[in-house]
C-alpha cells in the first residue's frame, strides 16, 4: 500500500469540460496568456500537488460530426511543453508533465525538449506520451498518406503503438548518450567533454532509425518519468511497455478500479517486468459546496454544451465534494493505487479547490504530509520511482585495477 498518496492535476484550457469557458470569467480572455498559465500552475505547485499535466493536441481544438471545428467551445492551444518550460522557473517543487505526441514528431526533437525542461525545472520533468490517430492531424504534417490511405492508416491503433514503442526507445537511448560526468572542463589539456563518455543512440527499426547522440548533456533525472493513459486494452500494454507511471480510468464503461489495477499488474508479470509501476486513478471533476450544487453546476454545463459531457469523456466524470474525494481517494489507497490525476472540469474553480481544499482535506485525514514537509526532489524520487540508471554506464565505467 503507498504510504502517501499522488495528486496530479490535469490542466486543459478553460477546463475539461467543453462549456467550461462560459464560467471561467476574465481567464478565458487569457487561455493564450503566460499569465493566465503561470497563475494556475504556480497555485498548484504553492499549495501542494506534486504535478500538472499539460494536456496538447495537434488539432486547435474539437471537432464536430461534420469534422470541422467545435466552435462552440475553446478553440486554440498553446504548446504544452513550451509552456512548461516558461512556468518552470516560477515553480519550486510541482512536477512539470506536457504532454508530447510521438506519431508527427520526431523523436530527436522529443528527446532534446524534455531534457531541456528537466534542465530549466532542475529535475521535475514528466513527459505524458500519446499518439495522433486522425487523418486530420496527419494532413497539418504531410508526411502520412492522404484520402482513404490515411483513414485505414489510423484505423489500425497497433500501428500506432509500435511506432510510439519504438520511439520511446530511441528517446531513451537519446537521454541515455551522455554520461552524467560526460562534461570534464579540463583546462589544462583544453577539453571541455570526454568524447568516450559520450555514446551513439543507435537504433534501427520499423518506424524510426537514429544514428548519434543527444545534444543535451544528461539532465538532472536522466530520464524524466514517462505517463502514459491505459484507457482501453492496448494502451494498458503500451504503458506497461513504455511508460513509468500508468493512468487507468475506473468507472469508465462499467470497469472496476480493483480489476483495472489487476490488469496492469498482470501486464507487468506477462512483460516479465519486475517493476510494479505507479498506477493513478484518472478522473474527470467538479467540486461543489454540497453534492447537489455540484450536480446542477455540472447540468448546467452539460445544457450550455447540447449534451452531457459524461456521454464522450473517456473516464468517470464526477460531481462531487471535497469530503465525498477523500473518501474515494482514501479507498483507491486501500485498493493499492499510487495516487490520482483529476481534471477539473472548470479552471479556475476546480483547480483551485483541489490545491486550496482538497490538498489541505488529504493531510487532515491521514492521507498526505504538510506541504512544509513534502519532499522537493526530483519528479522521480517524488512519485516512488528509482534512479534512472544509463543503459551505458557499465561501458564508461573506470576499470578497477587490482593493487
Amino acid at each position: 500500500m503507498p504510504d502517501r498518496i499522488t495528486l496530479v492535476t490535469a490542466l486543459q484550457g478553460a477546463g475539461w469540460h467543453p462549456a467550461a469557458w462560459r464560467t471561467a470569467g476574465p481567464a478565458a480572455q487569457r487561455l493564450t496568456s503566460l499569465r493566465h498559465w503561470r497563475d494556475v500552475v504556480v497555485e498548484q505547485d504553492r499549495l501542494g500537488v506534486d504535478a500538472v499535466t499539460i494536456e496538447d493536441s495537434f488539432t486547435a481544438g474539437p471537432v464536430d460530426a461534420a469534422g470541422d471545428l467545435d466552435t462552440s467551445t475553446v478553440v486554440g492551444r498553446l504548446d504544452a511543453l513550451l509552456v512548461a518550460n516558461a512556468v518552470a522557473p516560477a515553480t519550486r517543487a510541482l512536477g512539470l508533465v506536457p504532454t508530447v505526441s510521438v506519431t508527427h514528431t520526431e523523436p530527436f526533437h522529443v528527446a532534446t525538449g524534455l531534457q531541456t525542461l528537466d534542465h530549466v525545472s532542475q529535475g521535475r520533468a514528466g513527459w505524458r506520451i500519446q499518439v495522433s490517430p486522425t487523418p486530420r492531424e496527419a494532413a497539418l504534417f504531410g508526411r502520412r498518406p492522404g484520402g482513404d490511405e490515411a483513414s485505414v492508416l489510423f484505423d489500425e491503433a497497433s500501428v500506432l503503438f509500435d511506432e510510439a514503442r519504438e520511439v520511446a526507445e530511441v528517446v531513451s537511448r537519446l537521454w541515455d548518450s551522455w554520461d552524467d560526468d560526460a562534461i570534464i572542463r579540463d583546462v589544462a589539456t583544453g577539453r571541455f567533454i570526454d568524447r568516450d563518455r559520450i555514446h551513439n543512440a543507435e537504433f534501427a527499426g520499423s518506424f524510426v532509425s537514429v544514428h548519434g547522440a543527444s545534444i543535451v548533456p544528461r539532465s538532472p533525472q536522466g530520464r524524466p518519468p514517462v505517463f502514459s493513459l491505459a484507457h482501453r486494452a492496448d494502451a494498458a500494454e503500451f504503458a506497461v511497455d513504455a511508460a513509468d507511471v500508468v493512468l487507468v480510468t475506473p468507472g469508465h464503461e462499467g470497469r472496476e478500479a480493483r480489476d483495472l489495477l489487476s490488469e496492469i499488474r498482470h501486464l507487468e508479470q506477462e512483460a516479465g517486468s519486475d517493476v510494479r509501476r505507479p498506477v493513478l486513478a484518472d478522473l474527470a471533476v467538479l467540486i461543489g459546496s454540497s453534492s447537489a450544487a455540484a450536480t446542477d453546476a455540472l447540468a448546467a454545463l452539460d445544457t450550455a454544451a447540447g449534451a452531457p459531457f459524461a456521454s464522450t469523456s473517456d473516464t468517470s466524470v464526477l460531481a462531487t465534494t471535497v469530503p465525498e474525494l477523500v473518501t474515494l481517494i482514501g479507498d483507491l489507497r486501500d485498493l493499492g493505487f499510487a495516487g490520482v490525476r483529476l481534471r477539473p472540469l472548470r479552471i479556475p474553480l476546480d483547480s483551485t479547490a483541489i490545491s486550496r481544499e482538497l490538498v489541505p482535506a488529504l493531510v487532515t485525514a491521514g492521507l498526505r504530509a504538510d506541504v512544509a514537509s513534502r519532499p522537493t526532489a526530483d519528479l522521480r524520487t517524488r512519485l516512488g520511482i528509482a534512479p534512472a540508471v544509463s543503459r551505458y554506464a557499465s561501458a564508461s565505467a573506470p576499470v578497477e585495477v587490482p593493487a
